[in-house]
């Protein structure tokens, strides 16, 4: 088997039922290259993980197909399209994603989707690349790198086959098949032993014909319409090798309604079509409830969908012209005016503004843009017109990474959903020989045939797979769409469950606490005027290229002071820099060059040494041979860095910061911040061995970092956070991504992490208790003793039920509450700063 892998997010629509998912999941598994297969029957979606040696896009399209379900190809939003490489009709793979050709939108197709990337392992060859089965046919198009595409994978970038449904038109003809059984089930019972002995019902059947014929006539549309998809899902999951609800409800029905056929061909007799039509009616009224429910877990996917824009404009010949999104292409200059989305991923060429990111990153303010600025496709341009030349298109852009990342997350299993798939089959299967013994049972016991064929029914139709199959892939839904919205993508279901585990997270200071940019924190000037002397050192740093230099210049700016010009500007590497302002020599540096220069220092000496006592970075200023100026720079805290480590301490949480720096000055910060313990002095490559260290304490151990510095840790950690990834989510080495540079989204991402864990132990706790309880009083157990007993239409309604509150219970979890952002306008955004070293 090749170790080259690919992951594909597949559409595969019509996935009525939650234990339905199995039907697909059994037969692609067992196709050859197929390594791993889960279903979501929420998003109506799986990922496919396969070997691009041995199998392709095209194939497992249409093994979807042979399963009875639909599947176009790729599931993702229409706008990705990569015109590069053959345009509408074109796909583009690379080593993150892949795209494929733009699908026309039909009206019953899923709202906004049609393809998704392809994730490739790290050492994948492309999907596109010659020798796969999937290039070995004729051609009519061409995918990425010049590498042709067949018919058939034309086909599965969708330009064949039919369309399926969406959900809400799934939820539509479920409606629709409910109203068809309930009309016709009135009549069915008024006409039955139930309407004539317990209702009191005494008008005849029309044109003389027996009760029982009559209801069989009626029958006819329920179980050939309403009920029929109960028959054909019991087919397609005999045919996979696997059992599930619809096995169930396809006996439950067949059973009763075969029954009542025999009796009434035969000469008329104790018949039950009522029972039959009724039980299919409620399951159908259940079912379509469900679904409604369950259908508002993808709000998140759906919101992200609609961010995008349908057009652009694009300049061309020096006139703006309004093309399709999927037409844009990397070096197109797009004109976005104020109110208008940015069409895709870009830099600024021209104009400034401020583009609200929240839609995307989270980012809760503004963030102003002007020249050499990135900006993000499907955030806001709130004022100013900009010009931006598109770098990103397709599947390489942010909004798409993240919508396939989310994807991806939501159709994982947990390790619980695997466990709880498992126990769906042997639960089906328990209910079909529970069923039948239940039958010989009561049969044997004396009781008739009709009465022990209505317990029977009862047992099949009470048990409820498909609760097991909704307790965690709905919980995870939502969840990871709650922090889609904030910003925090998990990448899998394992990653929430162990979010919900961690007792200790590691912290990375520089860029993660704090803010990785040096500030003036104090500027002191001796026998001086301040803003006079402020306006000779900005002269002198406005011509040096030193951090510590541009952090000078925005302080002045900030302060509004004069601006001067600077001659003879000398840079003295690791020293410092001199120049002549307005006739006046001045250095700006450390003690070395003073000492250099013949400079000293005693004027100044005793403000130096309390500033950097305290772990700033103090710069000396000479004027004309002397030392008349002391400038302390600290790395400043994130405003919401203390509100973030209150929150985590509030959970519980016990809070590391790990960092490079010194001790004494570590212990400084960790106190300004409230940490509970501090690693010190720790080199970049022994970060992974530190948290390794706290595992072997016995703790379960978060690791947030930048993701790329700091990977050996996240790969280390129980959970890997990458923070501050912006439009770069693809970090390969974390399990969480969060798109902004704050630290409050840590606490944010543990707490949906419990709170999903929460809702899917409650809802496998429902499913596993609700049928311990049920079988033994559908099967009439307490029925001698205590007259206690179900009929099958009061089982369909608890069945249906069941499923019913685990999706409204999972759906609770939107009403988690959640940190809330800081404003860095807030008292935090004068704590006391961070130090950033030497100059």
């Amino acid at each position: 088997m090749s170790e080259k892998t690919q992951t594909a997010i597949m559409e595969v629509v019509g996935v009525h039922w939650a234990s339905s998912k199995s039907v697909a999941e059994a037969t692609l598994s067992r196709r050859p290259g197929v390594l791993r297969v889960e279903v979501n029957p929420v998003s109506q979606t799986a990922n496919v993980t396969f070997d691009p040696d041995l199998t392709s896009i095209a194939d497992l399209a249409g093994w979807v197909r042979d399963c009875g379900y639909h599947c176009s190809g790729q599931s993702v939003p229409d706008h990705i399209c990569d015109p590069m490489h053959g345009g509408a009709s074109g796909a583009r793979e690379h080593a993150g994603h892949g795209t494929a050709g733009h699908h026309p939108q039909a009206p019953e197709e899923h709202s906004g989707y049609n393809r998704a990337a392809v994730r490739d392992s790290p050492t994948m060859t492309h999907a596109g690349d010659a020798g796969t089965p999937a290039h070995q046919a004729g051609t009519e198009a061409h995918a990425g790198h010049g590498q042709p595409v067949t018919r058939d994978a034309q086909e599965v970038m969708g330009h064949g086959g039919g369309h399926g449904m969406s959900m809400e038109s799934m939820i539509r003809d479920m409606r629709n098949r409910f109203l068809v059984a309930v009309i016709l089930s009135v009549p069915i019972t008024l006409w039955s032993p139930i309407g004539r002995e317990v209702i009191g019902f005494t008008v005849p059947a029309p044109f003389a014909l027996r009760d029982d014929v009559f209801a069989l006539i009626l029958s006819l549309p329920v179980i050939f319409y309403s009920a029929w998809i109960f028959f054909d899902g019991a087919y397609r999951a005999l045919k996979a090798r696997t059992l599930d609800m619809m096995v169930l409800v396809a006996v439950g029905v067949g059973a009763g309604w075969l029954y009542s056929l025999i009796v009434t061909l035969t000469g008329g007799g104790e018949v039950f079509y009522e029972a039959a039509t009724v039980l299919a009616t409620f399951v159908l009224l259940g079912h379509w409830v469900e679904m409604r429910a369950r259908g508002g877990a993808n709000d998140a996917v759906r919101t992200l969908l609609e961010l995008a824009p349908s057009k652009a404009l694009v300049i061309r010949d020096g006139e703006p012209v309004e093309v399709p999104t999927s037409e844009v292409m990397p070096g197109d200059l797009m004109l976005v005016r104020p109110g208008s989305k940015v069409p895709t991923d870009g830099v600024v060429e021209d104009g400034e503004s401020e583009i609200d990111e929240s839609m995307v990153t989270g980012e809760s303010l503004p963030v102003a843009k002007s020249s050499g600025s990135d900006v993000i496709g499907a955030s806001v341009n709130t004022t100013g017109t900009l010009r931006v030349r598109a770098t990103k298109v397709g599947a390489d852009t942010a909004l798409a990474q993240i919508v396939a990342l989310v994807q991806e997350a939501q159709n994982s299993k947990a390790p619980g959903q695997r466990l709880a798939d498992r126990a769906a089959f042997w639960l089906v299967l328990v209910a079909l020989i529970g069923g039948s013994a239940t039958f010989l049972a009561w049969w044997l016991a004396g009781a008739s045939v009709a009465q022990a064929i209505l317990f029977a029914i009862t047992v099949v139709v009470i048990t409820c797979p498909d609760a097991l199959g909704l307790a965690t892939p709905t919980a995870i839904m939502v969840g990871t769409g709650l922090g889609a919205k904030r910003g925090v993508l998990f990448k899998n279901a394992t990653a929430l469950e162990t979010a919900a585990r961690i007792d200790t997270v590691v912290i990375d200071k520089t860029g993660t606490l704090t803010k990785g940019e040096p500030e003036v924190t104090d500027f002191i000037a001796h026998g001086i005027d301040e803003d006079e002397l402020l306006a000779l050192v900005a002269a002198v740093e406005r011509e040096s290229e030193h951090p510590l230099a541009g952090a000078v210049v925005n302080y002045a700016v900030a302060r509004s002071v004069p601006s001067a010009t600077a001659d003879a500007f000398r840079n003295v590497p690791g020293h410092g820099a001199g120049a002549t302002v307005n006739g006046r020599k001045v250095f700006v540096g450390n003690r070395k060059l003073m000492v250099a220069e013949g400079i000293d220092i005693a004027p100044v000496a005793e403000e130096r040494e309390t500033l950097a006592s305290t772990g700033r970075t103090a710069v000396l200023v000479a004027v004309d041979g002397k030392a008349v100026g002391v400038i302390a720079l600290a790395d400043a805290a994130r405003e919401t860095a203390a509100p973030a480590v209150a929150a985590m301490h509030e959970a519980g949480i016990e809070v590391v910061m790990l960092t490079g720096d010194n001790e004494a000055t570590a212990k400084r910060i960790a106190a300004q911040l409230g940490i509970d313990t501090v690693i010190a002095e720790v080199l970049p490559g022994d970060k992974s061995a530190k948290v390794s260290e706290l595992q072997a304490a016995g703790k379960r151990v978060a690791m947030v970092g930048d993701g790329v510095n700091d990977a050996p840790a996240l790969a280390q950690a129980d959970l890997g956070i990458a923070i501050g990834a912006g439009t770069d989510v693809a970090i390969e080495t974390a399990d969480v991504v969060l798109m902004r540079s704050d630290p409050l989204d840590v606490p944010i991402a543990l707490r949906i992490g419990k709170g999903t864990v929460r809702k899917m132990r409650q809802n496998l706790g429902w499913a596993i208790g609700y049928n311990v309880i049920a079988l033994p009083i559908a099967a009439g157990v307490f029925y001698p003793a205590f007259g206690i007993m179900l009929s099958p239409e009061i089982a369909a309604i608890s069945m249906s039920g069941s499923s019913v509150i685990v999706a409204v219970n999972a759906l609770l979890l939107k009403r988690l509450r959640l940190p809330e952002p800081v404003e860095p306008t807030g008292s935090l955004a004068k704590a006391e700063p961070a130090p950033i070293g030497t100059r």
